[in-house]
C-alpha cells in the first residue's frame, strides 16, 4: 500500500516538520544519552506499529554504533540482559507513557522513581519530551500510511534541509 499523503511534498506539512525537527533537535542536543533516545523512540514506535519510525530509529541507532543484539531485543527488554538499569527505566517510561489508554494510572510511581534514580532533571525533561514527540511522530506516519523499509540514515535531516 502506498502512502496516503506525502508529508514531505506539502507546504504546510513541511513547515510543521521543520518545527517538529527543531523540537527534536532540543532533545538530540540534551544530556540524555543518544543511545537511550534511539531505544526509547524505537520502543514507542514498536508499540504504535509505526513502520516508518521503526525503520528510521533502527537504522539511525545502528549507524551510531548500536548493536544488532540490543536492537533486536528492544521489544523484549524485560526478558533480556543487555540493557542497563537506566535504559530499563527509560524503556519502562516509554511504554507507560505510550500506553496511556491501556493503563489508567499513566506512568507508575515505581517507574517514575526508577527514572529519578538514574537521570537528572535535564535528562528527565528530555526523556518526557521525547516520549511525547515520538508518539506524535508515530501517529502522523501511521495516519498517512508512511511505510518503513526505504529509510536511509540521515534521510530525515536531509529532507528538512
Amino acid at each position: 500500500m502506498d502512502a496516503r499523503f506525502d508529508m514531505f511534498a506539502n507546504e504546510i506539512a513541511v513547515k510543521f516538520a521543520k518545527r517538529f525537527a527543531n523540537a527534536a533537535m532540543v532533545i538530540h542536543q540534551s544530556p540524555l544519552p543518544s543511545s537511550t533516545q534511539e531505544l526509547v523512540s524505537l520502543r514507542a514506535s514498536q508499540i504504535n506499529g509505526c513502520g516508518w519510525c521503526i525503520d528510521m530509529h533502527t537504522k539511525e541507532a545502528a549507524a551510531a554504533g548500536e548493536t544488532a543484539v540490543r536492537l533486536n531485543l528492544v521489544a523484549a527488554w524485560r526478558e533480556s540482559t543487555v540493557f542497563t538499569e537506566a535504559e530499563r527505566a527509560a524503556l519502562a517510561l516509554a511504554e507507560e507513557g505510550t500506553r496511556l489508554a491501556d493503563a489508567h494510572q499513566g506512568v507508575s510511581d515505581e517507574t517514575w522513581e526508577a527514572v529519578r534514580k538514574h537521570y537528572d532533571d535535564d535528562q528527565i525533561a528530555a526523556l518526557v519530551a521525547l516520549v511525547s514527540l515520538i508518539n506524535a511522530a508515530n501517529r502522523m506516519a501511521v495516519i498517512v500510511h508512511q511505510r518503513g523499509g526505504s529509510y536511509e540514515p540521515g534521510m530525515f535531516a536531509a529532507a528538512l534541509g
